[in-house]
């Protein structure tokens, strides 16, 4: 999005936040259905956004339905504030949200739309998390009917995707699913909670913050109320793993940039003036990452 670019006159009238207030209202109350019923996919008429379909449009919808001129805003994009997805996001609020203070700090924000990854940083009931969905059913990948697909979540019917997941185990001696690992929340529904990693998932357990998942593609909205039951589906014998980053030796890598050995970690290929690769490793979370090398800044200069 170019950052000089400003709205023609006759179109510079439109309500607050881009959508009608009826199309707003429709999805607040989806919202509020969501909340109602943990896990379930609400319907929802998804408008046509000035963006392609699955460049976030479904979460996109969600925020401008919730952001009011008092609400801070932080977006993300794999956990970085400066990923292309994540500038013309923003930089799409602040044109159509004049007031509307925007953050790169995830402890300021009241509002945070991310897309694959949830913040480092815990967040409070006072924050809500909107998370961009490509693919809200995770029963896809076992039954292509939609109606069949209904029944079956409404009868709590997940054996077929069960299955799925041991003949995974017997090929691979664990499950190889990375992302999109299907969760179980308040006992019965299982959720696609968006392309973010197995690492993420135990922090939808129990959160404090209303987490939001919207689907513009598939017209789609689910919710993760706070303080609720959010569970990997697991077998018995065999727990759920998340990514450990642990190298040949048993060592945790650890961020280039803050040493932090707590988050996620992207992995970077780099080359050195005479071609060579190496590996490195770096917080996902830009914003984690700056935290921990202040403080890390700030401890030096007191033991100095």
């Amino acid at each position: 999005m170019n950052p000089g670019y400003e709205l023609p006159l006759d179109e510079a009238a439109y309500s607050f936040g881009f959508l009608d207030e009826y199309a707003k209202r429709e999805v607040r109350r989806c919202i509020l259905k969501a909340i109602c019923i943990p896990g379930y996919q609400t319907p929802y008429a998804s408008r046509e956004m000035p963006m392609g379909r699955g460049f976030g449009t479904g979460g996109l919808q969600v925020t401008l339905s919730l952001i009011g001129p008092d609400d801070t805003l932080k977006v993300i994009d794999q956990g970085s504030d400066d990923s292309v997805n994540a500038v013309n996001l923003r930089r799409f609020v602040e044109m159509t949200c004049p007031g509307v203070d925007t953050t790169e700090r995830t402890q300021d924000a009241t509002l945070i739309q991310s897309r694959h990854r949830i913040p480092e940083t815990p967040l409070t009931e006072a924050q809500v998390l909107v998370l961009q969905v490509p693919y809200p059913d995770p029963l896809v990948v076992v039954e292509a009917s939609e109606a069949r697909r209904k029944v079956m979540h409404g009868e709590g019917d997940y054996a077929r995707l069960l299955t799925k997941l041991y003949e995974d185990i017997v090929q691979f001696d664990e499950i190889t699913i990375s992302h999109r690992y299907p969760t179980r929340v308040n006992g019965h529904y299982v959720i696609d909670p968006s392309p973010i990693p197995r690492y993420d998932v135990p922090r939808l357990h129990q959160a404090p913050a209303l987490v939001l998942l919207g689907a513009g593609r598939e017209k789609k909205i689910y919710a993760v109320p706070p303080y609720t039951r959010a569970e990997p589906l697991v077998f018995d014998d065999v727990p759920f793993r998340t990514e450990d980053f642990r190298n040949a030796q048993g060592q945790r890598h650890t961020c280039a940039r803050c040493g932090s050995a707590r988050s996620f970690l992207d992995e970077i290929i780099e080359s050195d003036a005479h071609g060579a690769e190496r590996k490195t490793w770096q917080c996902s979370d830009s914003d984690y990452c700056e935290q921990q090398r202040t403080a890390r800044a700030r401890s030096k200069e007191v033991r100095t």
